[in-house]
C-alpha cells in the first residue's frame, strides 16, 4: 500500500509539473507560464520580401525541387528530361548530371540523407489515378559515376480506394514534396480542393509499401516542397495559394515527427502571381526557392527564377 501511495504521488506532481500552452514567445498568446507545447500558438499574419531574384536557365523552366548539396543547389525539370541540373546561388548552371536509363513520369521533389539522393516520381495531379508512384534512390557516392547505383521505393496511399479517371487538378492524392527523416518517408500531399495536405510516412528502403497517413494539415495552399532544418528540428514548406500567392509554412517544436504537436507558422512572400516549387537552406536561416515559369495570358507572364528569403527572425531560436 504504501508503495501504491508513493507512485500516486509521484505521477500527481509530475502532471502538475507540466503547464501546457504556447510556449512560443513569437507567438501573439505566448504563455511564459507554459512548459509544454500543446500547438496552440497563433501568429500575426507577415510578408517577407526576397532578398534576391535571379532569372534561370530556359533548360529549367519546369523546376519542381530543390536541394543543397556538395556546396551546389539542385534541381530539376518535372517532366520532360532526366538531367539534375547544379546550380550556384544566383542561379547559374554550374553542373549536370544525367540519369540514363530512367523514366520521369513526374519528377515533383528531391531529398536526401547522408548516403542517399531521393527523387519523388509522384506527381499525380492530371487524372489522379496513377499506380506506379515510387521513389528513386541514388546512391551519392555513386552519383558521378556512368552509371549509378540507383533503386526504387514504390508505394501506394493507404486510403485511395478509388482509381477511377478524375478531372485534372482536383485529386486529394498529388504530392509535390516529401522529407526523410530518421528510418522514414514523409509525403506532404497537395490537395487541390481542400487546400490542405495530408502527411504519410513509407520507409525509405526499397520495395514496395502502403503509406499511412498521419496527420492532415489545414495550411490553407497547396504544397510543392520541404526543406528539414540542420539538426532535424523542424520542417519548412512551400507552396502557393490558387491565385499564385507563395508563402512558406513552418512547422517546428513538434514531438517524434509528430507534425501537429507543435507550431504551424504561415508567412507569405512578396512575389505576386509566382508558382513556388522549390525550396532548400544550408543555414536554416537564408532560404531559396525556385519558381517554374507561368503564362496565363493577358496577365501573367512570369518566368522561371531562383529567389532568396532571410527567416532568421522567425527561426533562429
Amino acid at each position: 500500500m504504501q508503495k501504491f501511495f508513493i507512485l500516486f504521488f509521484l505521477v500527481l506532481t509530475g502532471s502538475y509539473a507540466q503547464v501546457p500552452g504556447c510556449t512560443d514567445p513569437l507567438a501573439k498568446n505566448f504563455d511564459p507560464k507554459a512548459t509544454l507545447n500543446n500547438g496552440s500558438c497563433l501568429y500575426a499574419s507577415v510578408k517577407v520580401k526576397p532578398e534576391s531574384t535571379q532569372k534561370i536557365s530556359d533548360s529549367i523552366s519546369e523546376t519542381s525541387g530543390l536541394i543543397a548539396f556538395e556546396n551546389t543547389l539542385w534541381t530539376h525539370n518535372d517532366d520532360y528530361d532526366t538531367t539534375l541540373y547544379g546550380l550556384d546561388t544566383k542561379g547559374q548552371i554550374k553542373k549536370k548530371i544525367n540519369l540514363q536509363g530512367l523514366k520521369n513520369t513526374d519528377w515533383e521533389a528531391i531529398s536526401q540523407d547522408s548516403s542517399y539522393l531521393y527523387i519523388g516520381d509522384f506527381g499525380n495531379n492530371y487524372k489522379g489515378n496513377r499506380k506506379d508512384l515510387r521513389i528513386l534512390r541514388i546512391e551519392k557516392k555513386s552519383i558521378s559515376m556512368s552509371t549509378p547505383v540507383i533503386d526504387s521505393i514504390s508505394f501506394s496511399y493507404e486510403n485511395q480506394t478509388d482509381f477511377a479517371a478524375q478531372k485534372p487538378n482536383t485529386t486529394d492524392f498529388d504530392c509535390e514534396a516529401f522529407a526523410v527523416l530518421q528510418d522514414s518517408i514523409y509525403l506532404f500531399t497537395k490537395q487541390w480542393t481542400t487546400e490542405k495536405t495530408s502527411i504519410y510516412s513509407v520507409p525509405k528502403n526499397p520495395g514496395t509499401h502502403i503509406a499511412q497517413l498521419k496527420v492532415t494539415l489545414n495550411v490553407k495552399g497547396l504544397i510543392t516542397d520541404t526543406a528539414a532544418l540542420p539538426k532535424k528540428k523542424g520542417i519548412v514548406l512551400c507552396g502557393y495559394s490558387k491565385m499564385l500567392q507563395p508563402f512558406v509554412y513552418l512547422l517546428y517544436d513538434y514531438k517524434n515527427n509528430n507534425f501537429s504537436t507543435g507550431n504551424q507558422r504561415k508567412i507569405k512572400i512578396a512575389l505576386p502571381f509566382h508558382q513556388i516549387e522549390g525550396i532548400t537552406t544550408q543555414d536554416g536561416l537564408l532560404f531559396y526557392l525556385t519558381n517554374e515559369a507561368t503564362i496565363k495570358k493577358p496577365f501573367v507572364n512570369t518566368p522561371q527564377q531562383i529567389h532568396s528569403i532571410d527567416l532568421s527572425s522567425y527561426l533562429k531560436e
